[in-house]
């Protein structure tokens, strides 16, 4: 029996870069709010989670750093700089396709972006295709990421077992979900907004292994058929 019977993708940083592109717009948001992060430690800690809980961690941030409220219009204003410079600028990550394409069991995508932008960059990268109807927001389940909601949820749809899931995520709040809800998880770390230390994280989180690109990926899947 092949070790895994389905393969769920994160989207943002695993399938289309737009981890860095969000990053470029988000930093220079918050800075002007006062609020000024090393980009590592930022992807750390915030990178995965929808955008409510994001929105209250980083008015927590602001009120304790500053004394003040993060400004109410955060989340419209950070949600338009996404998808301007989303479709300016949005990719595959290199392999992406090839690598999903390849794989002919069960698949779906599980995201924390809102549906309607989820679909729009999967169009943009020129993938939704391979994965519809399978593509999930954080939006379809009460608890984002790293509740295990959303992938439970995913599977569920799919008809798998989450024991027999597989989940490729570039983010501790990704990987945490996807631990809890019991599936393999392996850390994605082929965005350009990825570093070594990352990778090594994640694993301290619970991914089972650390992959650097979808060639990999590809090869791993190959090997557990």
């Amino acid at each position: 029996m092949a070790r895994f019977e389905a393969v769920i993708f994160d989207c943002d940083g695993v399938l289309v870069d737009s981890e860095s592109l969000a990053l470029e717009v988000e930093l220079e948001i918050l800075a002007g709010c006062g609020l000024t992060f090393e980009r590592g430690d930022f992807v750390r800690r915030f990178m995965g989670t929808a955008d409510t809980r994001f929105r209250d961690l980083l008015d927590a941030e602001s009120r304790a750093k500053l004394g003040q409220p993060l400004r109410e219009d955060f989340l419209d204003i950070t949600h338009a700089a996404r998808e301007r410079i989303c479709r300016e600028r949005l990719s595959e990550v290199p392999g992406a396709r090839a690598a999903a394409t390849a794989w002919t069991g069960k698949k779906a995508v599980a995201s924390s972006s809102r549906l309607d932008f989820l679909r729009e960059k999967l169009t943009l990268a020129d993938l939704i295709d391979v994965f519809e109807p399978h593509i999930y927001s954080t939006q379809q389940v009460e608890h984002g990421k790293p509740a295990p909601d959303i992938f439970l949820y995913t599977a569920q749809k799919l008809r798998a077992d989450p024991a027999r899931s597989l989940v490729l995520e570039d983010s501790v709040n990704g990987v945490r979900a996807g631990v809890a809800a019991g599936m393999t998880v392996w850390a994605f770390v082929g965005g350009d907004h990825c570093d070594e230390a990352l990778g090594e994280h994640l694993v301290a989180e619970g991914a089972e292994r650390s992959v650097a690109n979808w060639a990999e990926v590809k090869a791993l899947l190959e090997a557990a058929a």
